[in-house]
């Protein structure tokens, strides 16, 4: 027998308190914390209660009667759809508030070592139009944001070209503008959305592994360089020629042109064979007087200018005096450990990705650099003493981790190390509290410098000096 769906409580005129994880905002009743999508502190609405837990609720405004004053209109007509820029409908001066707010919270709450002030915020320049890559999917599973039971799907265009949404794997919202990412970036994916329809091309369906067309990706750089890369699953030579001429016709602007040929189930193509249809396979992005190579799948960081400003502050926190060993952990395709090489007498990155390992060698002979060294593999494993043995006993180490944060091992190496400096850059304070913590054994934390790369978003940069006690 069917269990009854319990009836869930409506709470009427709730104060909005503050702004929390996953980009959600947070109330109480009776002390208890509720999530809330799509709100503001500082409003006061009814809340329709949707998911009951022991310790928490779940919520959504059901009517708002007094908008904050931290409210702001957002600027994308699909705000409160799409998944992204969950915070837009704030003040960008009060994001930042918040983020600020977030890495204090979670260095205090989390971290058991002693903390200096925090430094302000710094603010990313471009509140839109900051990102250098989207990928943008096929589906023939379009998202309907006006629905009923009467409708007729087989008079519907199901066809979408946009993002996921949140939390399903089937469902793309076809997405008519965005602001994360500088033109030709929506005029690329729109006029392509055209031509696809007009030439009756199958979107891809992946509840049945069916269909032609799977993702489209634009990368562009701050020296004009513009790479697209279509993505499709059957290697219909001449169908994927016609479309890649079109695009090459409609945008002679377009520096890498390249297409892939991905028959999986899954949409990783870093395993797979990528092909040049037209121009370099790079595009150059370039910060002071160095130039980076970027491939179709290196790793850069997605707000080109912000990721300067971060490099600033890890080099300002470094000081260094020109005959430092620097390791320079998860160094990704080794852009920081290029960036500082000129100031050292020997940087070593380490990454477990091979194929980053291999654009970091190319960067550096690229900037003619001769005193950097890369290495592959599991940093938890490759970093012993016989590593350190070989490549000399670090004076600075730079740790730039995912977010899960450093593994134990690597951690309790550093502390066995003993560099003199380490600055540690996290995009998840909770893991960086929790690894500062273990190395508060050795060190002190000197200094705190919260950055924003993403704005419109909850995630924030955070970048701890850490001084040998």
């Amino acid at each position: 027998m069917r269990r009854k769906k319990r009836d869930l409580p409506v709470f009427e005129r709730v104060e909005i308190l503050d702004a929390a994880a996953e980009g959600k905002s947070v109330a109480r009743v009776n002390d208890q914390v509720i999530f809330v999508p799509h709100v503001v502190p500082g409003d006061i609405v009814d809340l329709k209660i949707t998911q009951k837990r022991k310790s928490y609720m779940k919520g959504r405004a059901e009517k708002i009667h007094h908008y904050s004053e931290k409210r702001t209109a957002p600027r994308c007509e699909h705000f409160g759809v799409c998944g992204g820029c969950k915070w837009q409908n704030m003040q960008y001066t009060e994001q930042l508030y918040y983020k600020q707010k977030q890495v204090v919270d979670n260095l205090s709450r989390l971290g058991k070592f002693q903390m200096p002030e925090v430094s302000p915020i710094l603010p990313s320049d471009k509140i839109y139009y900051y990102r250098n890559k989207l990928e943008y999917t096929f589906s023939n599973k379009r998202w309907l944001t006006e629905y009923s039971k009467d409708m007729k799907f087989e008079d519907r265009d199901m066809n979408a070209l946009g993002f996921h949404m949140p939390g399903m794997f089937d469902r793309v919202l076809d997405i008519n503008n965005c602001y994360l990412q500088d033109e030709p970036s929506n005029q690329i994916r729109l006029a392509l959305k055209a031509y696809t329809s007009k030439h009756n091309l199958p979107y891809y369906d992946i509840k049945n592994w069916a269909g032609f067309l799977r993702n489209i990706i634009i990368r562009n750089t701050t020296t004009g360089d513009l790479m697209v890369i279509l993505i499709v699953r059957t290697n219909d030579e001449p169908t994927i020629f016609n479309i890649l001429d079109f695009l090459n016709m409609e945008f002679p602007q377009i520096t890498s042109l390249m297409y892939v040929i991905n028959d999986k189930k899954n949409a990783v193509i870093t395993d797979l064979d990528i092909h040049l249809y037209k121009g370099k396979p790079y595009i150059i992005e370039q910060m002071e007087d160095l130039k980076f190579k970027i491939g179709p799948v290196s790793f850069y960081q997605t707000n080109s200018m912000q990721a300067y400003e971060l490099y600033k502050v890890v080099r300002n926190f470094a000081e260094f005096k020109g005959e430092e060993v620097v390791y320079d952990l998860y160094t990704g395709t080794g852009t920081i450990a290029n960036f500082i090489a000129s100031q050292v007498k020997k940087v070593i990155g380490i990454e477990y990705i091979d194929a980053a390992i291999k654009d970091a060698f190319e960067n550096a002979a690229l900037n003619q650099i001769s005193n950097t060294d890369f290495f592959a593999g599991d940093i938890a494993k490759i970093l012993d003493d016989d590593f350190v043995d070989k490549n000399g006993r670090p004076d600075v180490i730079i740790s730039d981790p995912p977010r899960a944060g450093m593994h134990l091992d690597v951690n309790m190496q550093l502390l066995k190390m003993e560099p003199a400096r380490i600055v540690y850059v996290s995009c998840n304070p909770a893991t960086q509290a929790r690894d500062v913590t273990i190395l508060s054994e050795k060190y002190t934390v000197a200094k705190i410098q919260p950055i924003d790369m993403f704005p419109h978003t909850h995630h924030v940069e955070n970048v701890m000096l850490l001084l040998r006690k």
